[in-house]
């Protein structure tokens, strides 16, 4: 064999090993969003200099990853484990009050395992589909980052007022852009950055503000109560078939097929109306709670596979919720990846690796995350769970967020650009639901909807 491809191969398995291990122990810490985990760390291998493989696998095994244990916090705990977890949490909190909460749990991690495998190469195959469009589609990048942008405002939970808000939104950006501009400033990086973090900037101003602090404090420490594990298997990694009946299996797959084949819309609604078709085909009650829950972190998944992977493979564009949040290092992250607002013309990884190295790495993402998340959800997930609960500071975690966002915004000078945009988007999604995603095609749509507008009028 090439000795160049094996020494790539290296790094990306041990990139992806890295990715696997650090969000499978993000995703046991409740409230852990993923724009703002995966985001951050993804954008720092990618300034680091890690090879586009190895860049593609750190993301890719973290995100499968996280999305398994994230069942642990809301399954055993009844805490979201991130955002995509919240349509999860109704049914684990029923299977939790009929005393089965390690049941949700097991069905959970393994209709992730199982969606995981089946969307990958479904993903890659619905992207070459696409791709021979992909020049077309450049051409009229404008208009679908401006259609996309309303698309994924009016399916998120501000629906009308996601729509309108989007407008001062985008004048704010613009704004900064002229006002960098005029120190010869171009920033990127920073717009991402303060998209992402906006939550978390909102509540440290939130924290200063005598009233806001007022709000916050609690006056007894939370109280969660853990049921006793119980093991139904031999071994350490038990069969995800075996766990998942097949009315299950056949449900999950169903359902990772048909988000794999979609990524425009928001992975939150597309996991609920998923949810939904399921649960309306199944009458025995807890034979439904078992099924949605499979099928729904299924979704969760292929959802975010398919979203990060069709727009990259067959654009290059970041095309969709989560491409444009999480997933957007991938796409843009001067110098090393970039598109350019003017022409559409990008250079990431979509220029740099091909078909088969993203559905070859692909496929070693999942794997990695499969060896590393699932035996170990199904087998320590109680023990994680109180220890994450009683020994993990939320705030020493916050902390260490709050130190990467300076190191990178130092790097590229947009410290004030990062806490406008934050406290901005940070406030907005809090009070009218124009959540992260919808923010982030806001931004698409400031620098190649607007100039594109502009030349129009």
């Amino acid at each position: 064999m090439d000795p160049q491809l094996i020494e790539q191969i290296g790094v990306a398995a041990g990139m992806g090993l890295i990715g696997a291990i650090v969000f499978a122990a993000i995703g046991l810490v409740s409230g852990t969003d993923e724009t703002t985990t995966l985001a951050p760390l993804t954008l720092l291998v990618v300034l680091l200099g890690v090879p586009p493989a190895g860049v593609f696998t750190f993301f890719l095994a973290g995100a499968v990853a996280k999305h398994m244990t994230h069942a642990v916090p809301t399954a055993l705990l009844g805490i979201p484990g991130d955002t995509l977890a919240t349509p999860l949490l109704q049914d684990a909190d029923l299977l939790r009050k009929l005393g089965v909460p390690h049941i949700a749990l097991r069905k959970m991690v393994s209709g992730a395992i199982v969606a995981a495998f089946v969307a990958v190469p479904l993903a890659v195959l619905f992207a070459v589909m696409l791709a021979p469009f992909g020049s077309t589609i450049t051409k009229t990048a404008p208009w679908i980052f401006l259609a996309a942008a309303v698309l994924i405002a009016y399916f998120s939970k501000g629906r009308w007022g996601a729509i309108a808000l989007l407008v001062p939104f985008v004048v704010v950006i613009l704004a900064l852009q002229a006002l960098t501009a005029k120190y010869d400033t171009k920033l990127s990086i920073s717009y991402f950055l303060g998209i992402a973090i906006g939550p978390l900037v909102a509540d440290l101003f939130t924290v200063m503000a005598p009233a806001g602090r007022k709000s916050m404090l609690r006056d007894k420490v939370r109280q969660f109560n853990l049921a006793p594990d119980v093991k139904g298997w031999s071994g350490y990694f038990p069969n995800p078939l075996k766990v998942l009946d097949r009315t299950q299996t056949r449900w999950t797959l169903t359902t990772a097929a048909i988000s794999s084949a979609t990524f425009v819309f928001s992975p939150v609604a597309m996991t609920v109306v998923l949810g939904e078709l399921v649960g309306s085909r199944i009458k025995h009650a807890y034979h439904r709670l078992t099924t949605v829950l499979s099928a729904r972190n299924g979704v969760t998944e292929a959802t975010y596979i398919a979203e990060a992977l069709i727009p990259l493979i067959a654009f290059g564009l970041p095309l969709s919720p989560v491409a444009a949040g999480p997933a957007a290092p991938l796409f843009n992250a001067p110098p090393r990846f970039t598109v350019d607002a003017a022409t559409g013309q990008t250079h990431n990884l979509h220029n740099l690796l091909s078909h088969w190295e993203f559905l070859g790495y692909g496929m070693l993402s999942v794997l990695l995350a499969a060896v590393v998340s699932y035996p170990f959800a199904m087998n320590y997930a109680r023990r994680a769970a109180m220890f994450v609960s009683r020994k993990v500071s939320h705030e020493a975690i916050i902390a260490t967020f709050v130190g990467l966002i300076i190191v990178i915004s130092v790097w590229e000078g947009g410290l004030l650009v990062i806490l406008t945009m934050g406290l901005m988007g940070g406030l907005l999604s809090r009070t009218f639901g124009f959540n992260t995603g919808v923010q982030f095609m806001g931004y698409y749509t400031a620098v190649l909807s607007v100039p594109a507008l502009l030349k129009l009028f």
